[in-house]
């Protein structure tokens, strides 16, 4: 067993993290820890809310409030959002507390007492106008290197150069306005440039460090290490532990790396062992990771290094897996720049795994990556949902159905093909997974996924079930081992779902306590099987970007935008080329009946469907379904994503002729829309009981004569009843979970 220290880059508490924080620094940490527990390795995670610092007191000044008030607010969203994210920390902690300020004001105190860190008059940004020295985030002006612009007096995110003051070009205050001037002040400077040539021998065996690492790394050192400033005029910060510096601070950069130790030593202090950090952080044979943006590449490879070289006896950085930017629009996800997409709605519009797969396959880990919905739908659609969690429910669901237990194997643990397949893809999935190559991990995941359909449709159970049953069995039995193997592999990237077939096989306990060794150990034949469910579900909406200032448009307008009418079924006949699709003929009050694709035979028989009177998006666009054109959409509630299994088609609750418009009294266009802008429309059905909608507790105007259950469409907190207007609501035929989506 190996002791493995993960240490996760502070994100700053001014506001909420967002898709770029989770997919550069947050996600891969989660993956390497849960990796490695899985090995059986010892592993301690730490990091947690950067308080300190000018994004702190500049958030906190727009609004009126303190930057404590701010810096513990954000502290609770993110801490929140992480934990909503099943990101796994040993403790997640904060900068702004007593145990932070007094291993920080320890390690100031050692590194001046050694000699690495003087006092000396430099040159700070004052205002004029203001009448005060301006933290770094106080000014911005153009950078002299790259010419990006609008960059803070510090450090340039572009290029990464970083600044002295009278560095920037056409520097400006950001409060008034006002070029600032140069003016002396005492300040205590890191004597980095002692440790020059200590940092070029530790760099010299790190080949395995990633490019933009190492080469980050091998040009700062090329350029010359130059002493850095430790405090600052502020009073928001660690302070300076000397007499008569009340009036400044310890600068936030080293404030900051010093939290990876003082947490470390926080977290032992809370379990009852004190000195359980030195096992970490004094056993050399401990490695340390450090997961950050590429923006923090030199303070972790050059800075951190030399002050854990000041203090002495402390472990050094094994690894450091920085990654690029996540690009949206393309630009840098921040939500300071704007075109942030915060965690709280995504998390409110998708399942946790569905954003934890999406972020695997599309991190940017040695090159800045795009974000696009499409091109998260097209992922999370087409092998999410359509390989892996399709081979999970098809293999599980069938056996559940036919067997209900695990059945008899057709060798001792199964064919020699399917333990080969598994054996190879563990071996390759741990090469990426133990050098943090987490995309060509997850391939591997889902190649394994591909194998396990191809195998699946080779085999035909569904034939093989009813001219021999003990065969059918066994390759039953394979198809089980590889979803056995999937759900583990899986479990580092998307935990709830793993976790979820893993009791579908019948387990108990968690994957973690089986062990990476659960991947190709056998099945137990005569386990009995939980019934299963689909773990996956479809992606469909855009979320916001984040905007504090902006006001929603809500469903109600984008609802305003789709034609629902009442439709009546007058014939339905099989799909030439796909074997679950219905061609039905609508009359919907035209002229000419309507032709609809509709994906309905699992849940109703042609006598059942024809007839009846169902509600139709009548304005969608048409679009060919496999080869045949599709004029409009059935409406249909699915509570698939709440655990049940019944898809029902809505219906009006009275008599009332095809034609009749479901628009609930908003005056509906009948433009063509797409059909992405009807996804956008969030509808529900649930019981009502004097006028409350009982699934979110929300009132809506409901007629006295209204059925027990009706679908409702959802706006923030507000609900209308989906209506003629006139009292003919939409419902549905039988019971279904409170909740159920509408499609």
């Amino acid at each position: 067993m190996s002791k493995i220290c993960i240490n996760i880059a502070w994100p700053y508490a001014n506001g909420p993290i967002h898709l770029g924080h989770v997919a550069g620094s947050l996600l891969p940490p989660d993956i390497f820890g849960r990796y490695n527990r899985l090995k059986g390795n010892e592993v301690l995670v730490v990091g947690g809310s950067d308080q300190h610092g000018t994004p702190i007191t500049v958030t906190a000044e727009k609004e009126g409030s303190t930057p404590a008030a701010v810096a513990d607010r954000f502290h609770s969203i993110n801490k929140k959002a992480i934990e909503d994210m099943d990101i796994e920390y040993s403790l997640f902690s904060k900068t702004h507390g007593a145990n932070h300020i007094e291993v920080v004001q320890w390690m100031f105190t050692d590194l001046l007492n050694k000699g690495y860190l003087y006092e000396k008059e430099t040159d700070q940004y004052r205002c004029p106008s203001c009448g005060k020295f301006l933290p770094d985030r106080y000014v911005e002006g153009t950078c002299p290197k790259c010419g990006e612009t609008d960059v803070r007096s510090d450090q340039c995110d572009s290029c990464g150069t970083t600044f002295e003051p009278g560095d920037l070009i056409d520097a400006r205050c950001i409060h008034c306005g006002s070029t600032p001037e140069v003016r002396p002040s005492n300040h205590f400077f890191l004597k980095l440039s002692a440790f020059s040539g200590k940092l070029t021998e530790y760099l010299e065996d790190k080949d395995y460090w990633r490019p933009n690492v190492r080469a980050f790394t091998e040009n700062w050192l090329k350029d010359g290490l130059i002493d850095r400033a430790v405090t600052r005029d502020m009073s928001w910060g660690v302070p300076v532990p000397l007499p008569n510096w009340d009036d400044k601070v310890i600068y936030v950069w080293f404030d900051a790396v010093i939290g990876y130790l003082s947490t470390s030593i926080e977290y032992s202090k809370q379990i009852g062992n004190p000195d359980y950090w030195k096992e970490f952080w004094k056993d050399p044979e401990t490695r340390h990771y450090y997961f950050i943006g590429k923006d923090n590449i030199p303070f972790h490879s050059i800075i951190w290094p030399a002050m854990l070289m000041g203090a002495g006896d402390l472990n050094l950085p094994y690894d450091i897996p920085a990654n690029e930017y996540l690009m949206f629009k393309g630009g840098k996800l921040s939500k300071s720049r704007g075109g942030a997409i915060d965690i709280p709605s995504v998390l409110s519009a998708y399942d946790v795994d569905s954003v934890r797969y999406y972020l695997s396959t599309n991190m940017p880990d040695t090159h800045d990556a795009e974000f696009t919905w499409e091109d998260f739908r097209t992922k999370v659609n087409s092998e999410l949902v359509s390989t892996l969690g399709n081979y999970y429910h098809r293999c599980l669901s069938f056996t559940y159905k036919n067997f209900g237990e695990i059945p008899e194997a057709d060798t001792d643990g199964g064919s020699k093909e399917i333990r080969g397949a598994i054996c190879s893809t563990l071996a390759e999935y741990e090469e990426y997974l133990s050098k943090c190559d987490f995309k060509k991990g997850i391939r591997t995941v889902m190649e394994l996924s591909r194998f396990g359909n191809r195998y699946f449709d080779s085999v035909k159970p569904w034939s093989l079930v009813k001219t021999d049953r003990e065969q059918c069995g066994r390759v039953m039995n394979n198809s089980l081992l590889i979803a056995k193997a999937l759900a583990v592999m899986a479990w580092p990237f998307m935990p709830g779902s793993s976790e979820k077939i893993w009791k579908y096989l019948g387990y108990e306990g968690t994957i973690e306590e089986a062990s990476i060794n659960a991947v190709t150990s056998p099945l137990h034949a005569g386990r009995v099987l939980a019934e299963p469910a689909p773990v996956y579900r479809k992606a469909e909406a855009e979320v916001p970007e984040y905007d504090e200032n902006k006001e929603d448009s809500g469903a109600f307008s984008d609802f305003a935008k789709t034609d629902l009418r009442v439709g009546e079924i007058i014939s339905a006949d099989d799909h030439p080329d796909a074997e679950k699709l219905f061609l039905l003929r609508v009359d919907i009050g035209e002229a000419e009946p309507r032709q609809i694709v509709a994906g309905l035979k699992k849940y109703y028989s042609r006598d059942q469907i024809t007839g009846r009177k169902v509600i139709v998006v009548s304005n969608l666009k048409p679009a060919k379904l496999r080869g045949q054109m599709s004029e409009g959409m059935l409406l249909a509630a699915d509570d698939g994503e709440l655990g049940g299994t019944a898809v029902l088609l809505l219906r009006p609750s009275k008599n009332v002729p095809p034609g009749t418009k479901m628009n609930s009294g908003f005056d509906n266009s009948s433009s063509e829309i797409e059909y992405k802008d009807f996804l956008k429309v969030k509808m529900m059905v649930s019981k009502v009981s004097g006028g409350t909608v009982l699934c979110n507790s929300m009132t809506a105007e409901i007629p006295p004569d209204a059925p027990d259950r009706i679908a409702v469409i959802i706006d923030g907190e507000a609900a209308v009843g989906l209506s003629d207007g006139n009292g003919c609501m939409a419902t549905v035929d039988s019971d279904i979970k409170d909740g159920a989506g509408v499609r």
